[in-house]
C-alpha cells in the first residue's frame, strides 16, 4: 500500500470565499485589530454575501465591515469594537439598534466550551460565568442543568461547528500547515471544530521553514490556502507588520458619517481587488508597518 503525496491546497482567493456559503455560520479567527482574515472580508464584499452568521471572540473591522454592506444576519461575539480612542464599530451599533442584525452576545468562555464540545464529540459542555448575567437571555439554546455529583446548577452551551473557518497567519505551506505567533485566540479551536478551513498567509514557505517555526495548526485541518500579502491589514500580523491606525480611523470615520461616505470608502479600497487595496495603501505605507513591527519584535526578544 503506497502512500499518497500531500495535496496542493493553493487557490485564488476568489475560489477559496466561494466555498463560503450565503447563510453559513463563519469563525472569524484573530481578535480586535490583530490577525483578522481582513482579505477574505474583503472578498466576502466582492463577492455579495449575505446572510451570515458570525461567530468570535472580540473584533473590528471586519465584523463592522461586513454588517455594513448587508452580508450578516446573526452576530455572536464578545466585543464589536475598535481600540484607543477609535470607539464604538459604528455600522455595528446601528445595526443593533434598529434590530437589522440578530445580536446574541456571548463571552469568550462559554464560546470556547462551544468549540470544545465540537472537538471532543460531545453535545456540550457546562460553564459557570453566564450565571447571572443576561447573556443566556440571548441564547435560548443554552439550557440550566443540576450537576449530579454536586448540586450545583449551571449552565449547558450546545457544541459549535462552525460551517467555515476564516484564518490569516504570517506563515504557511501549500499543503496548509500554518504557523501562528501568539496569542492564538481562537484560532486553533476554530481549525478544528469548524467544518472548513480556510486560510490566508503572507508568506508561503517550505515544510521545513513552517516546522522550524512551529506548526500551529496541522495541515489536514485546512481545506483552501491562499497567498494574501498583507492579508490581515489594516490589523496588525505580528511579527511581520503592525496595525495601521490611521487607516482604522479612515475607516471608522466613513462608516460613522453614512453611507456615501462608506461606500467612497469600499469603492476605494474593496470593490475591486486586493491588488488594488494594496496599491491604495501605498508600498511605503505598508514598508513602514513592516518596519516598524521588525524592530518591535526585535526589541523584544533582547529582553526576553
Amino acid at each position: 500500500m503506497s502512500l499518497q503525496p500531500p495535496r496542493d491546497k493553493r487557490v485564488s482567493l476568489a475560489d477559496a470565499v466561494a466555498l463560503v456559503s450565503d447563510g453559513a455560520v463563519v469563525a472569524l479567527g484573530g481578535g480586535l485589530s490583530a490577525r483578522l482574515p481582513m482579505a477574505m472580508v474583503r472578498e466576502l464584499v466582492r463577492q455579495g454575501r449575505r446572510g451570515l452568521h458570525l461567530v468570535g471572540s472580540a473584533h473590528s473591522i471586519d465584523v463592522d465591515m461586513l454588517v455594513a454592506v448587508g452580508a450578516v444576519r446573526r452576530c455572536e461575539e464578545s466585543y464589536v469594537g475598535f481600540e484607543q480612542d477609535l470607539g464604538l464599530a459604528p455600522a455595528y451599533r446601528r445595526a443593533a439598534e434598529k434590530g437589522s442584525i440578530e445580536v446574541a452576545e456571548s463571552c469568550c468562555v462559554s464560546l470556547l466550551a462551544q468549540l470544545r464540545a465540537a472537538e471532543m464529540g460531545l453535545p456540550f459542555l457546562p460553564v459557570r460565568g453566564v450565571r447571572g448575567s443576561d447573556i443566556a437571555t440571548l441564547h435560548p439554546e443554552y439550557a440550566t442543568i443540576t450537576c449530579p455529583f454536586t448540586g450545583e446548577t449551571l449552565i449547558a452551551v450546545p457544541a459549535l461547528r462552525p460551517d467555515v473557518a476564516l484564518l490569516h497567519a504570517p506563515s504557511g505551506d501549500r499543503y496548509g500547515n500554518l504557523h501562528l505567533e501568539q496569542p492564538y485566540v481562537l484560532d486553533e479551536r476554530f481549525a478544528s471544530a469548524a467544518r472548513t478551513v480556510i486560510a490566508t498567509v503572507d508568506e508561503l514557505v517550505s515544510t521545513e521553514e513552517v516546522a522550524a517555526s512551529g506548526i500551529t495548526i496541522p495541515a489536514h485541518l485546512v481545506a483552501a490556502t491562499v497567498l494574501a500579502p498583507f492579508g490581515a491589514h489594516p490589523a496588525s500580523c505580528y511579527p511581520r507588520y503592525a496595525y495601521d491606525r490611521g487607516h482604522l480611523h479612515e475607516y471608522v470615520s466613513a462608516a460613522q458619517s453614512g453611507p456615501d461616505d462608506l461606500d467612497k470608502y469600499l469603492a476605494t479600497y474593496v470593490y475591486d481587488s486586493e491588488e488594488s487595496y494594496r496599491a491604495a495603501i501605498g508600498a511605503e505605507r505598508l514598508a513602514a508597518l513592516a518596519d516598524w513591527s521588525r524592530s518591535t519584535a526585535a526589541w523584544q526578544e533582547l529582553f526576553r
